[in-house]
This record gives structure tokens, sequence and C-alpha cells, in this order.
């Protein structure tokens, strides 16, 4: 089903919004110190956030442009890979909602030819795309027989806001702030609609991974994937980010709200409560037609226990 009417559409992640909640989070182990990671730090900053774009998707919430203050912070440079994700896997022993549910949604089109009916148990309703697949998780993407072995460097999938808040702890780290997060991906320019500029392909050229074709049935993947790929596949911004438009969708730490003031403010994080988590960066499956929220300013939310193949993560670590 495609449209080119800006509302929002649970085509941008599946979601858990309607499952049994899990009972208690997995313990976590004691373990080493992880590897280093590479990463921007910032001084104190002031950026305008938000967009008054006329295509913004309607009920999101990207406006109005305000002035945001912004404390000095660091944030990785990469997104969290399948190597990375292994490497605290096998220091803590920490097993993943998806994997305590034991099932995760997979888009359509990553559904190993001929096996749909025997991998598929349900799909969603507003979006038939989306496919529960029983033993889908970060270690078989596609379901039994599936694998990462060939996909290290792709960044992890299948992990929930509350696995990346574990990961984030284990490694020092944090989830940016939606503040941090975009101010980082806009990689130094002023309210464009892109980390390079206001055309998605300029020239010619493919800078990110997202969804070439008509959507969700024909995916010619000009951009050279049709799914995950690896995190430099594509180049940086102007802050030496990669895979900050597309690729995977990546976690935030606020709780999802809509309503913005133009008014001056200083290191916002949402509300305090509430029952979604903001995602930014859209996904390999983001398209001007339906989604058009690979842009820095577009945003999107789900449930903090929900997953799926187009979701993953960065974090931000403290500064000496």
């Amino acid at each position: 089903m495609t449209s080119s009417t800006p509302d929002l559409k649970p085509c941008c992640a599946a979601s858990r919004a309607c499952t049994d909640i899990l009972t208690a989070a997995p313990a976590i182990a004691p373990a080493a110190a992880p590897a280093q990671r590479a990463t921007v730090a910032y001084p104190a900053v002031t950026f305008l956030m938000g967009t008054d774009y006329e295509r913004a998707n309607r009920g999101d919430g990207e406006g109005p442009v305000r002035p945001v203050a912004l404390s000095p912070f660091a944030i990785d440079v990469y997104p969290v890979t399948n190597a990375d994700f292994a490497e605290f896997v096998r220091a803590t022993a920490y097993v993943t909602e998806s994997e305590r549910y034991g099932n995760s949604f997979v888009f359509q089109g990553q559904i190993p030819a001929g096996r749909y009916d025997e991998l598929v148990t349900d799909t969603l309703a507003a979006a038939p795309w989306w496919c529960l697949v029983d033993g889908a998780s970060w270690r078989a993407p596609e379901g039994p027989g599936s694998s990462i072995a060939e996909r290290l460097t792709h960044p992890v999938v299948h992990v929930s806001w509350n696995d990346a808040m574990a990961y984030a702890a284990w490694s020092g780290g944090a989830l940016p702030t939606e503040a941090q997060w975009e101010y980082a991906a806009r990689g130094g320019l002023e309210q464009k609609l892109y980390p390079w500029g206001d055309e998605l392909n300029p020239q010619g050229q493919y800078l990110c991974n997202v969804w070439q074709g008509e959507f969700p049935d024909v995916n010619t993947a000009a951009d050279g994937y049709a799914a995950t790929s690896p995190v430099d596949a594509f180049p940086p911004n102007g802050h030496g980010l990669y895979s900050v438009t597309g690729n995977t969708w990546e976690w935030c730490l606020d709780f999802w709200h809509t309503t913005f003031s133009a008014a001056p403010s200083s290191d916002p994080l949402g509300p305090p409560s509430g029952d979604a988590r903001v995602m930014k960066g859209g996904s390999f499956l983001c398209h001007l037609s339906y989604c058009n929220r690979y842009r820095q300013a577009a945003r999107t939310r789900n449930t903090p226990d929900s997953a799926a193949s187009n979701i993953g993560f960065r974090c931000t670590r403290p500064l000496p």
C-alpha cells in the first residue's frame, strides 16, 4: 500500500503495542570494559532544531524551528554493529527482548524465497508487510537459518529500546537525547533536509540507504542495498558521523511527544513519562511516497519493548 499523504503510518517500524509485557529484565553479568569507541566530541553549542518543511509529516511534531542549547557531549561515529553487540553478549550473557519473546518483526522483502509460509506466523493488519517471525532476533535477522556471519559490520537490528539501554550502560555510554542526535546528524549544516543539503541524490549520487522503487513490493536496490548496509557504506556527514540517514532507525533517550515551543531551550529531554520512545534517522524502508522520515528533523516512535529488522542505535559518551 502506497500513499502520498504524509500522515503517520505503521510502516516505519513494527510495534509490540498490543503484546504482553515481559515481567522482568534479564540480569547483566559483570564484564570487562569494551573496546574504546570512535566518537565525535562537541563543545557547548546552540542550533536550530526541528523544521518548517512543507512536506513534513503531519502530527509528528517536527516543528516549530526552535533554538536549542546543548551542553558538551560526545557521540559514536558509527551505529552499534552486529560485531559490537556480539561482544556485549559474550561478555554479559545478555538475552534480548526479541529472544525472550521468541519472535520479532521482519519486513516481507527480507523473508527468504519460498519460506514465507514456513516462517511467518502473523502480520500487522494495518501494515501487512511487517511479518512476525518465530526465532527472528539479532543473531538470526530473518529467522531460523539466517545469520549475521556476513553482516558483522552492519548495524545490529531486532534490539528494543531496553536492549539498547542495557548495551549503553555496559559500554559506559548512554542513548542520545533527540536534540543531541539531531544536532550531530545535521553535520554542521543549518536547516537542511539531509546532512549534505536539500537534494536526496545530488548529481545522481546515492548518499544513503533508503528505499528505491515502489513501496512495499518493488525495491530496485539502486543504491546497492535491499536491506541493511555496512555502517560505513556511504560517506559520513560533515562531522564525520556515518549512517545517520537511512539504513536503520536509531533509538533516542526521550519519551515521545509532539508539542514543542518556539522558545529557546537548553538540553531538552522530553516529558518525564510516556508510552513510547523517539526514533530518528529513517531506515532502508523509507521512501518519499509514504514515509519521508529519512530527513534529520523527521522523527517517529515505538514502544520500548518493540524491535524489528530496521531498528538499531548508537550511543553518546561522557567527555573526559
